[in-house]
């Protein structure tokens, strides 16, 4: 039987060189970058999804605007009308790439769904405009308790 040996920081507070300044970090995905012609700067996936950070230009609001467009776009030409379900967590940069994702698909008509489970960010989606509390979708159908409804600006 082998022993998961047990890391130093385990139970204490992480050191200030290991914290991530949060802020800086999500001012960096809405700057732009040099573009598709940086192979560090593409788009890239790994096993959960879109990887990078907005510190390097390898996740910025670019990648998601293009990566959204790419859905719409493949949805109309399958014929796809259903809601789309997006996924989202607490990493610093879901929140501001859920609002990117949304506008795009709210954009081309698109009905979304998304969970309202990390409710402790509706101030924050409100000053955005997205609403995670109202049971409405983006085409204005109710659709239960964890649904978002993109308002107008």
């Amino acid at each position: 039987m082998s022993v998961i040996a047990r890391h130093p920081l385990a139970g204490k507070p992480a050191p200030a060189s290991l914290l991530v300044d949060v802020p800086k970090l999500v001012t960096a995905y809405y700057a732009p970058g040099a573009g598709p012609d940086v192979g560090e700067q593409r788009v890239a996936f790994g096993t959960s999804g879109h990887r990078g950070t907005s510190l390097d230009v390898s996740f910025n609001e670019t990648h998601i605007l293009a990566i959204t467009e790419a859905i719409c776009r493949f949805r109309k030409e399958q014929g796809t009308d259903g809601p789309l379900f997006l996924g989202w967590d607490t990493h610093a940069l879901s929140e501001p790439a859920r609002v990117t994702a949304l506008e795009v698909l709210a954009a081309h008509g698109v009905s979304s769904r998304t969970s309202s489970l990390l409710c402790w960010k509706r101030a924050d989606t409100k000053a955005s405009g997205v609403s995670s509390t109202g049971p409405r979708s983006v085409s204005g159908e109710s659709s239960g308790p964890s649904s978002t409804t993109i308002l107008p600006r």
